[in-house]
């Protein structure tokens, strides 16, 4: 496991604005996720786990809000020690690596999916956003090799026209991707300078990277027209057969058949294996998974845990995954991080906290889970999660601590390191530090 990070949040602070009042979702969250690791977040429900990793991913719906702090994301390959703010970034620049660099499983995949795009129509469409230059490489190259086989001379007056179309297509994906680099190359540099130049610089790029794309006016002509547009039909079966490829790499029998499929048609644990597969079509550098088990019989869920640990393997760097079962996190995870009410309680390897838990919720968590060889019945921890609209003051889980002291309906704890990578914010050890 590299000790390279990945991606790092730092005093994130989340809010919904309802009706009843503020929500205050998380509460100041720090993480880090580093390069090939699988990193768990556990907690009850309402705990702020899915609003973290949204907020990573800048998909916090209204009313929700980031309202501070920062996410620095470590994406460029020549210089991995220097990370790029994206909560400064636009959003074009966030649809460019949503999909590509960092990847999502939501948590319900009968809400993820579209009811009325087939299977097929809405993996090929990250195909299609993110590697639009590489599928019209890979439909030149068919129609080339079509000619080769006929005889190798001049191709017939309609593959020549499909073959002009697609390269001058290409052409001008190529010359706006180019547009894009350099601009992005750019701000990168840009990245840590503050003086009023820069900043203006900065605003000026980032408002040319955000103007609606003018791509070839030829091309955009002859694909309005019904007749001359069928020059696609290379393009569309080049994104076909990646579709079924990536299908059949998933373990999906009969992928041909369920790429015609629509979502209502298929079972839950099938409908789970597709958003995973819209998820890695891009092979993406970090994949986030929320509850991808959740609502799947045991059997399917093991189907799912041993297909995201092979995948972790061939596919992608690193895993990002919420759960509420700690077997799971025994099981596939390298580090986790316990939360609370929008509060990070504790931060361990795996084999730290289950060895040793810090934290009192996360002691509680421990407690609650059935042993091997169960003495009495699990203890439980008494109360609920708190309203998040009116929080309760100084630590969040004070209400529901045995360990409760008067600092603790005051204060907020400070997070320390208790030993290498253990973390933990509690004043049971604030005190101790202060001996």
């Amino acid at each position: 496991m590299s000790a390279q990070h990945l991606v790092e949040t730092k005093d994130l602070a989340t809010n919904f604005y309802t009706f009843e009042g503020m929500v205050r979702a998380l509460n100041n969250v720090s993480l880090v996720v580093d390069q090939g690791e699988t990193y768990g977040i556990v907690g009850e429900s309402g705990c702020g786990k899915s609003v973290t990793v949204r907020s990573m991913m800048r998909i916090v719906q209204a009313p929700g809000r980031i309202d501070g702090g920062k996410i620095v994301m470590f994406l460029n390959a020549e210089d991995k020690n220097k990370g790029i703010e994206i909560l400064g970034r636009t959003e074009a620049y966030m649809a460019s690596i949503r999909g590509k660099d960092v990847s999502m499983i939501f948590q319900e995949p009968g809400a993820a999916l579209n009811p009325v795009l087939s299977i097929h129509q809405q993996i090929a469409e990250s195909y299609e956003f993110h590697r639009m230059d590489e599928m019209l490489e890979k439909s030149i190259e068919s129609l080339e090799a079509q000619v080769k086989e006929r005889g190798g001379g001049r191709p017939g007056l309609w593959t020549g026209i499909k073959l002009s179309m697609l390269k001058r297509e290409l052409k001008s994906h190529k010359e706006y991707s180019q547009r894009i680099q350099t601009i992005d190359n750019e701000l990168y540099k840009l990245e840590d300078s503050t003086d009023p130049a820069s900043l203006g610089r900065k605003h000026e790029l980032n408002h040319e990277r955000d103007k609606p794309v003018r791509g070839d006016a030829f091309v955009g002509f002859v694909r309005r027209v019904p007749f001359l547009r069928r020059y696609r039909r290379a393009l569309d079966k080049t994104v076909e057969a990646q579709v079924i490829d990536l299908l059949r790499s998933l373990g999906i029998p009969n992928p041909e058949n369920i790429a015609k499929r629509y979502p209502h048609e298929l079972s839950g644990g099938m409908q789970q294996r597709i958003v995973i597969a819209i998820a890695l079509a891009c092979h993406p550098t970090l994949l986030i998974a929320d509850e991808p088990t959740s609502n799947l019989d045991v059997t399917i869920q093991a189907q799912i845990v041993d297909l995201i640990r092979e995948l972790k393997k061939t596919a992608i760097s690193s895993v990002v995954f919420i759960t509420h079962d700690l077997g799971i996190v025994a099981e596939i995870c390298d580090r986790v991080t316990v939360m609370y009410a929008g509060d990070v309680a504790e931060t361990a390897t795996v084999k730290e906290l289950f060895r040793n838990p810090l934290h009192p919720y996360a002691q509680g968590l421990l407690d609650a889970v059935p042993k091997e060889v169960q003495e009495g019945e699990l203890t439980i921890i008494p109360g609920a999660v708190p309203n998040l609209i009116r929080p309760p003051s100084g630590c969040r889980f004070h209400p529901r601590c045995k360990h409760k002291m008067a600092i603790c309906e005051q204060e907020k704890p400070a997070t320390l390191e208790i030993g290498p990578g253990h973390l933990v914010a509690c004043h049971l050890y604030t005190k101790d530090q202060s001996k």
